[in-house]
């Protein structure tokens, strides 16, 4: 889309038309806008933050809260009361439509996201929810996820409307949330996989469960969806590595751009260990302790994976150099593709890069203390060691 308008040259009223592209822009506050003419941006219902296109436009920055409906590309869906929290019960809903025809998904970017956890028993999100309705299945979460995403399909259409839904029920205490909304156009490079809730791009990154926090984050029940990985050109494989186990310590300095709650900027950060061993990979099992819960690999016998599981494809441990067997799937309280308790990088090179998350709805007595998984990946170049 492309706006004109007019600009004054001369006191002889001679008039000149400005034409600039309706695209992206980096708001002021630091989000992400659309350039527009400042009596469009108020007309669609944005708010101006900084200008753009040479000081001709405006960078409008969308926010919707609760029983709002929009069109518009990067959509923030904010609490009730934004930038404050909110510590009420029921439900906020926003509506999304297409902005135009060729929309096939839209990703959600949780920049906050914090409601009530699970229940500690079963891990079951009974209090405070996150539903998505009306695209590709995916699990009602709950808890802290903030700098996760989803990717949701759009359907085939104009009107195929996809409703996102906070249900808060649980007792009161400061939630926030604030979920930037990108619509995808069909022919991208960047539109996700086929079946993929969550899909990452580059060389190396970062994939985290719903709710994992490594302190206090508990792995929630009743979760099947699939995680892709674009493959990058020239890499043929890619290994994963378990997180390591710490978080932000009690002392930070220069505290610079502060914003509520998130995207904070700070330096000098201090990190400190959040246990004596690892829980960046704790699916099954009693992880509550310190003692090291052995990894669970496979469908049979004793050490196997058959209630709550990660499915990477034919992986093995990186370094092995006689002939090992692959194993798909990987639970446990260590991630190794092997019975083990000391955590290992493992390789596949089955293409696309997809894994697949599977939880139960239980989890005590057998399970207990289990905070899902956070995994690094780096992608393999290819080598005479994989096959394209």
């Amino acid at each position: 889309h492309v706006t004109m308008c007019t600009a004054s040259v001369s006191v002889l009223s001679l008039f000149t038309i400005v034409q600039f592209q309706n695209q992206g822009c980096a708001a002021s506050s630091g989000d992400n806008g659309t350039c527009l003419t400042s009596a469009e941006c108020s007309d669609r219902g944005g708010v101006a933050s900084g200008p753009c296109a040479n000081g001709y436009g405006v960078c409008c920055v969308f926010l919707a809260t609760c029983g709002h409906s929009t069109k518009e590309n990067c959509t923030y869906f904010v609490n009730q009361g934004y930038p404050g929290p909110y510590d009420g019960t029921g439900s906020c809903q926003l509506t999304i439509n297409k902005a135009h025809p060729d929309i096939c998904q839209f990703r959600l970017d949780f920049d906050q996201f914090n409601i009530a956890g699970p229940e500690s028993v079963n891990h079951m999100c009974n209090n405070d929810q996150f539903i998505v309705a009306g695209g590709n299945p995916a699990p009602p979460i709950c808890g802290i996820n903030n700098g996760n995403h989803m990717y949701i399909d759009a359907g085939i259409g104009n009107t195929n409307p996809v409703t996102l839904n906070f249900v808060t029920s649980g007792p009161s205490f400061p939630r926030n949330w604030k979920v930037k909304i990108c619509q995808i156009p069909c022919n991208t490079i960047y539109r996700a996989e086929e079946g993929c809730l969550q899909y990452f791009t580059g060389v190396s990154g970062q994939i985290k469960s719903y709710n994992y926090d490594p302190g206090a984050g508990l792995q929630l029940s009743k979760q099947d969806y699939s995680v892709c990985i674009r493959m990058e050109r020239n890499f043929c494989g890619i290994q994963y590595t378990a997180c390591p186990d710490s978080v932000l310590g009690p002392v930070f300095s220069e505290y610079i751009n502060h914003c509520y709650f998130s995207n904070a900027i700070y330096t000098n950060i201090q990190y400190i260990s959040v246990n004596n061993r690892t829980h960046a990979f704790t699916l099954s099992g009693n992880t509550l302790g310190q003692t090291a819960v052995s990894s669970s690999t496979g469908t049979l016998g004793p050490n196997s994976c058959n209630e709550d599981w990660l499915i990477i494809p034919c992986t093995t441990n990186t370094g092995r150099t006689e002939l090992t067997t692959c194993v798909d799937r990987i639970c446990g309280g260590t991630f190794n593709t092997e019975i083990s308790t000391t955590p290992a990088t493992v390789i596949s090179t089955v293409k696309p890069f997809r894994l697949t998350v599977h939880t139960n709805n239980v989890e005590a007595p057998s399970d207990v203390g289990n905070r899902g998984f956070c995994l690094n990946y780096v992608q393999q170049p290819c080598t005479n060691n994989f096959e394209i």
